[in-house]
């Protein structure tokens, strides 16, 4: 796990003056993405923060075949630990609020298409088919903390999921530490407490919907203020994609059809008060479309979004929640 290390001063003008705890800053690479944590404290946190992300890759990392995640996918006899238990029952509520558009047992055919933590054959209807009659969230339930599948062919994707959930788990742990100010962010989901150093609430800019499978756009088409403690999270279909005879293939899978998703959204970002409800819903809305998402967000208190889709002109336009609006950097 690569890291750099930094410390930021939180200085003060003026001759009286106290001497406030630095900020620190820690990067790296996790879970086949980068994280990036600032946070103020009297202490560096590297070795806490190593230690939970180690356990967070035992539990619910699906290309760590220790994981408990990957040995429930193998049809192990085990019990899985309160951060599994958490993001089921999370994905789960989710899911019923979607009617299913967002659904972890989607696994078999997101990797059909390429986008998860195994390869399958060439894609075909038939093979989609045969995989849609063991897909299905009301398949798989949680008992005595051991997952029961319906079907034992029935394999979990937590990746919609899983990145907020564990900004969240870093968060908590900052917390426990003492850290009152603090930034996560993995893979671009962010969980967020307190005051930037210069003493401002935290910001985090929404990017232009733009081919950018490498992650290098820097164009903003929005500036959000995360005030307090919160969670925010951005699904879009321009990162995570590939190309194949002329047509475009996104990572967000329908599970009613097997095919990915075709729809007008480009990009879902939601705030919320945890990351792991940012992160699931950021991905049901992108499944769904701009106005059954807005139906389903409008409905759901303390919960906001932002959406960018495209127009039959192949416009950008944004339409967002009340409470977002006030969160924009004008």
């Amino acid at each position: 796990m690569k890291k750099w290390i930094l410390c930021l001063s939180a200085c003060c003008l003026g001759v009286a003056c106290r001497q406030e705890a630095p900020y620190y800053e820690e990067s790296g690479t996790v879970f086949h993405t980068r994280y990036h944590i600032k946070y103020q404290s009297d202490r560096l946190l590297t070795d806490r923060i190593d230690a939970e992300f180690q356990a967070f890759n035992l539990s619910l990392n699906p290309f760590n075949p220790h994981s408990l995640l990957a040995k429930v996918n193998r049809n192990e006899d085990v019990a899985v630990d309160e951060w599994f238990a958490a993001v089921f029952n999370r994905s789960m509520e989710v899911s019923a609020r979607s009617e299913g558009m967002f659904d972890v047992t989607a696994a078999p055919l997101i990797n059909l298409w390429g986008f998860g933590f195994e390869r399958k054959d060439s894609v075909s209807q038939p093979v989609i088919d045969s995989l849609l009659t063991f897909v299905g969230y009301r398949k798989v339930r949680l008992e005595n903390s051991h997952v029961v599948k319906d079907d034992p062919r029935m394999k979990l994707n937590f990746s919609a999921i899983a990145k907020g959930f564990a900004c969240d788990v870093i968060a908590g742990m900052l917390e426990r530490e003492g850290v009152a100010n603090y930034m996560v962010d993995i893979g671009g989901e962010i969980a967020v407490n307190g005051l930037n150093p210069n003493g401002h609430c935290w910001r985090v800019g929404i990017s232009k919907p733009e081919d950018d499978p490498g992650g290098m756009n820097t164009q903003m088409n929005g500036i959000v203020q995360l005030c307090g403690k919160c969670g925010l999270a951005t699904s879009g279909n321009y990162r995570n994609f590939y190309e194949k005879d002329g047509k475009r293939y996104a990572h967000i899978i329908d599970p009613r059809t097997g095919y990915p998703s075709e729809q007008s959204i480009l990009s879902a970002t939601i705030v919320a008060s945890d990351c792991m409800t940012a992160d699931a819903y950021a991905t049901a809305c992108m499944s769904m479309g701009v106005e059954k998402a807005m139906q389903m967000m409008d409905l759901l208190p303390g919960v906001e979004y932002y959406f960018i889709f495209s127009t039959p002109d192949s416009l950008f336009q944004v339409k967002h929640s009340e409470g977002l609006s006030t969160m924009l950097l004008k």
